[in-house]
């Protein structure tokens, strides 16, 4: 998904107004996208000037880190190692169902003829 760097958006609007569904919108003189508006269509990234529109492929380092450290933070709730362990195979098996829910998804948008 779609997301704006603060840093680099100058609040021109360019993205605002070419936005065909009205996801873009200014906040604080910023642009932010509404992502349950927002259909991926590229305009937003494609029109920035300042490249401030960016990919959420950026984001996956840090996603990662922030799973890895929600993970630490619910280890607290368990006692033994045991139960300690249990969790973790449970929160990899959690993250193995989101994979194959993702997989199985592109492989029938592909499928999608257009």
């Amino acid at each position: 998904m779609p997301w704006v760097d603060e840093k680099r958006c100058i609040g021109c609007a360019i993205c605002v107004n070419l936005c065909p569904t009205n996801a873009m919108k200014m906040k604080n003189a910023y642009a932010v996208i509404d992502m349950q508006n927002c259909i991926r269509c590229g305009k937003c990234h494609e029109f920035c000037p300042q490249d401030a529109v960016r990919h959420d492929s950026e984001k996956i380092p840090m996603e990662i880190q922030e799973n890895i450290q929600k993970t630490k933070d619910m280890m607290k709730y368990f006692k033994t190692l045991e139960e300690k362990r249990a969790f973790l195979e449970r929160t990899i098996k959690h993250f193995n169902k989101e994979k194959t829910v993702a997989e199985k998804t592109m492989d029938e948008i592909k499928k999608i003829e257009v």
